[in-house]
């Protein structure tokens, strides 16, 4: 039985899945356009940075944390407004949902749930 959320998810594949999932989304619907103005134009190394982040926050490997890296202090810099904010979770809700969603809604709604949080702090936090 598993016994961390990332294994009970399915591993560094699927998380890779959403996170894949979630960049298409942003780089394709133009619903996303303001929140993908804010990246560069190869979306590859973010790719691999959320991956890698995902991994290790859900139980996995830790690697992406080696050297003190922290992900509030890494958006610091951007201006993630209330609408970039929104349109991030929007976007990740639609990458688990599609990904995971069906197949375990309970690990679903919990990562979301994590994230929410997550996004309405990095929001406030770059406001000051």
């Amino acid at each position: 039985m598993p016994t961390t959320p990332y294994q009970r998810i399915g591993g560094q594949a699927v998380l890779r899945a959403i996170v894949d999932r979630f960049y298409d989304l942003m780089d394709r619907d133009p619903a996303y356009a303001e929140l993908r103005a804010m990246h560069g134009p190869d979306l590859t190394p973010m790719r691999d940075s959320l991956t890698g982040f995902f991994t290790g926050w859900a139980g996995g490997p830790r690697d992406w944390f080696q050297g003190g890296k922290c992900v509030m202090s890494l958006h610091r810099p951007l201006a993630i407004t209330p609408d970039t904010a929104r349109q991030w979770l929007e976007a990740m809700h639609r990458a688990i949902d599609e990904t995971v969603g069906g197949r375990d809604p309970e690990i679903a709604r919990a990562m979301l749930d994590v994230l929410k949080q997550m996004t309405a702090g990095m929001a406030e936090a770059t406001r000051h």
